[in-house]
């Protein structure tokens, strides 16, 4: 396994064809690794992590107590790495877009920035190793899904299609980590 951490400041050494895993403030490094690890096989490109950016203290909601994905957007996009891709954020705090109580993930649609928030992706994980391996199915497909929107994809009304809307975990849990044959990444 190659770890590669990338400045933010757009001098990488990585060709177009690559996705830029951005931490927005403190995430485990194995939830990184593994996206670093599995990403590439579904989405046929090299995968990077960068440096941690800080959480954007404008994208708080004081009265919500969550993080407005649209803002996150934004902060990835100032923190743009430009020799990569694609650019996706991850977020371990409760993140929301108007008009609904949660998101598990935000895009740009069509565009280079996703953004993907890591706590409602969870059970109540009471430690169980079986809570661990769900939320690590859903990390992934959840961040094919953001992926998806950023190439320009839809919703799809396949429900194992990885660009289904998912609602809730039993959504996420039932599609698959991978596109249908109505969406082809482009090469």
């Amino acid at each position: 396994m190659i770890l590669v951490l990338l400045g933010c400041d757009g001098r990488g050494a990585h060709e177009r064809g690559t996705i830029a895993i951005v931490p927005i403030g403190p995430v485990p490094m194995d939830v990184l690794v593994q996206l670093q690890h599995e990403l590439p096989a579904i989405v046929g490109r090299d995968v990077v992590i960068a440096q941690e950016i800080p959480r954007p203290a404008n994208a708080f909601d004081l009265l919500r107590q969550q993080y407005r994905g649209d803002a996150l957007l934004d902060a990835l996009a100032r923190h743009d790495i430009s020799a990569a891709e694609r650019v996706v954020g991850i977020i371990d705090a409760d993140s929301y877009a108007p008009g609904l109580n949660f998101i598990f993930g935000q895009a740009k649609k069509p565009g280079r920035f996703a953004v993907v928030a890591l706590p409602r992706l969870r059970d109540s994980f009471r430690g169980r190793p079986e809570d661990d391996a769900r939320f690590r199915q859903r990390l992934l497909k959840e961040t094919v899904h953001e992926i998806g929107h950023t190439f320009g994809f839809e919703h799809c009304d396949n429900p194992r299609c990885v660009m289904h809307f998912s609602n809730s975990f039993g959504d996420t849990d039932y599609k698959s980590a991978h596109f249908c044959e109505r969406e082809t990444l482009p090469r």
